[in-house]
């Protein structure tokens, strides 16, 4: 059975499926979509707040043919008044699915252990995985010749992630990059380079060349085929909001930032985007700033990965 808890854990073969899969469900969109979750229900457990990522699971699964049961906080009690493990137990002889997401990115490993339904990381405070793919199939949608290969058209492409570089985007990004044979070159304050337990993941994984971090946001951008930035205080980083901003305005993405990159450089955000905070107003009606076919494209990148998944063999 597969679960789709980090990048790494669908091959390069199966990535290629899911992106070849995101375009054709896009462009058959209202016309035709195989129902690969009919008579299936999929649970989303948020204990966080969402916009993009519940909108587009909800509607995918409704896509799909199956049913969606979100559960929020308030209404289940996830590690509290019963345990993660009894929790996945419990679940699998309810739902088809699970759709996490939530801060401890341990809550989803457990689920993901002790159930017998695949589990979708919808983010944690470690890993972003389902918004890396989104990215990647975006930035590949411009790159890849008329029904080319999407995947193999990030092949020796950099990507500068400005800011807080020690964030779930930024660690996702780290072993995106190694996925896609991609280059992430990363650039924030000393004090937010990517932690130890991302550097240990990616050696692990064999990606320890494929990204690289600065201290310089010029050198991060130069020759970079898309300059990404996310917010600066994540959610429950609130209480650090004067001191972050104070620590990351430097590496601001402004016009003159954006224009040291290639020529034909994309801007991407993953949204919701502080105009004149991380990234000035101008770089945002910069016609190269893709953000909301970024957001568009969480639903048909989530899509197929859930009908990937709901067709691999289960425990």
């Amino acid at each position: 059975m597969k679960h789709f808890l980090k990048e790494t854990d669908l091959k390069p073969h199966e990535a290629a499926e899911v992106f070849a899969l995101a375009r054709d469900l896009k462009a058959k969109r209202g016309r035709h979509t195989p129902p690969v979750l009919a008579g299936q229900t999929w649970a989303l457990i948020f204990s966080k707040s969402s916009t993009r990522t519940r909108v587009s699971f909800e509607v995918g699964i409704h896509e799909l043919g199956g049913n969606p049961l979100f559960l929020n906080r308030n209404d289940i009690q996830l590690g509290r008044g019963e345990t993660i493990e009894d929790t996945a137990k419990v679940l699998s002889r309810f739902v088809h699915g699970l759709i996490v997401r939530t801060y401890d990115h341990g809550d989803v490993e457990r689920l993901a252990a002790c159930g017998t339904v695949p589990v979708i990381n919808a983010l944690t405070d470690f890993l972003h995985p389902c918004q890396i793919y989104t990215d990647a199939f975006t930035m590949a949608e411009r790159w890849a010749e008329p029904g080319g290969d999407l995947f193999a058209s990030l092949k020796g492409r950099k990507i500068a992630f400005l800011g807080d570089t020690a964030c779930n985007m930024a660690n996702s990004w780290i072993l995106g990059a190694g996925m896609f044979g991609m280059h992430c070159a990363l650039a924030g304050p000393p004090e937010f380079e990517p932690t130890a337990d991302i550097k240990l993941l990616a050696e692990k994984e064999g990606f320890s060349d494929c990204y690289s971090f600065t201290t310089d946001p010029f050198e991060a951008v130069k020759d970079a085929d898309v300059v990404y930035t996310d917010v600066w205080v994540s959610m429950g980083k609130e209480e650090e909001t004067k001191a972050r901003v104070v620590q990351m305005t430097p590496y601001q993405v402004t016009e003159d930032l954006f224009a040291a990159a290639k020529p034909d450089a994309y801007f991407m955000h993953c949204l919701p985007a502080h105009a004149d905070e991380e990234v000035t107003q101008g770089v945002l009606d910069n016609p190269r700033c893709i953000i909301f076919d970024q957001a568009e494209n969480r639903l048909h990148t989530q899509k197929a990965i859930m009908a990937v998944l709901a067709q691999r063999p289960r425990a």
